[in-house]
């Protein structure tokens, strides 16, 4: 697999399109901190690590009735082509009601998180 952050991310948009409670996946800490991002800002419901040798993150997935929370998920950085932002131009996830994840020198933290450490990043992917 080349781009494992692409393969969680569709594999959370399979699994709300399918209407299925939760999602397992290979572990990385990247995967985490992004899982964390999306639970702390009300996207995900749970994510927690299995396992010892060969870990597993399952993320649990969140509803309003039968329509998915997240909206959309989009990768902005690929491994063909990173693309990185400065602090001033982070860019606002439709008009400010998404959010964008970015992976700074200080760790992985929301669009918004970024602008207030007057930090830029690798911008990895935006989430409504």
């Amino acid at each position: 697999m080349t781009d494992p952050i692409s393969d969680l991310l569709t594999r959370l948009r399979n699994a709300h399109q399918a209407l299925m409670p939760d999602v397992v996946v290979s572990h990385s800490r990247l995967k985490e901190s992004i899982a964390q991002i999306l639970k702390r800002e009300g996207y995900i419901a749970d994510c927690s690590v299995e396992g010892k040798t060969a870990k597993k993150l399952k993320l649990k997935l969140k509803y309003q009735g039968r329509q998915s929370v997240i909206a959309g998920l989009r990768r902005v950085s690929t491994p063909g082509l990173r693309r990185y932002v400065g602090a001033d131009e982070i860019p606002r996830v439709l008009g400010g009601m998404g959010t964008a994840i970015i992976s700074t020198s200080k760790g992985v933290m929301t669009g918004s998180e970024a602008q207030k450490q007057n930090m830029g990043g690798e911008l990895l992917c935006f989430v409504w």
